[in-house]
């Protein structure tokens, strides 16, 4: 708290002003990192769904600040704890959604297994100090393609078919290939 107070150039009464303690300061970090869930994904409206599935490879940050927090505090009840878990509930439901959205035969697996995979690649990629979204990105694009089908017409605003079916299975694979 020191450090923090120094770097802050705030004195600690101050800084306990604001927050009872440093639990607290912990899920507030959390709260501001990705208040909306990645609007820059999921808000995108040049995207078709089945494309904003694909996207959130493209934005997730190696080591996700959540899972991070998650590992490193044992107190399922702690602040921070409780905002990690909420905010991947979430995650998992846009993306389950955007699933939705795109005509997945089973939204709720789809973006179940997109959020697995994204974490587990976060947690690799540390890990192993590589990167393996590249790889994980090729892996969503498979269970994309296999839990959409190409006759799927998305949804558009108000319910509507939206412009575009999405991709052949050919282009997936090749894209698929590409990222690997």
């Amino acid at each position: 708290m020191d450090q923090l107070c120094a770097v802050a150039e705030v004195s600690k009464r101050t800084l306990y002003q604001h927050f009872t303690g440093k639990d607290e300061l912990i899920a507030e970090c959390l709260r501001r990192f990705d208040p909306d869930i990645l609007p820059d994904v999921f808000d995108r409206t040049d995207l078709a769904p089945r494309e904003r599935l694909l996207a959130a490879f493209d934005v997730h940050a190696p080591l996700c600040p959540f899972i991070a927090a998650a590992v490193e505090i044992p107190d399922p009840g702690h602040p921070a704890r409780v905002h990690a878990r909420d905010y991947k509930k979430a995650f998992a439901a846009r993306l389950t959604d955007t699933a939705r959205e795109a005509g997945a035969t089973n939204p709720e697996q789809l973006g179940e297994q997109l959020a697995l995979l994204l974490d587990g690649a976060s947690a690799r990629s540390r890990v192993l100090n590589t990167e393996t979204l590249a790889t994980a990105a090729a892996i969503a694009a498979v269970l994309v393609d296999n839990a959409i089908p190409t006759t799927a017409v998305p949804l558009g605003a108000g319910g509507k078919p939206s412009a575009g079916t999405g991709r052949s299975r050919e282009t997936a694979t090749s894209s698929a290939e590409a990222r690997a």
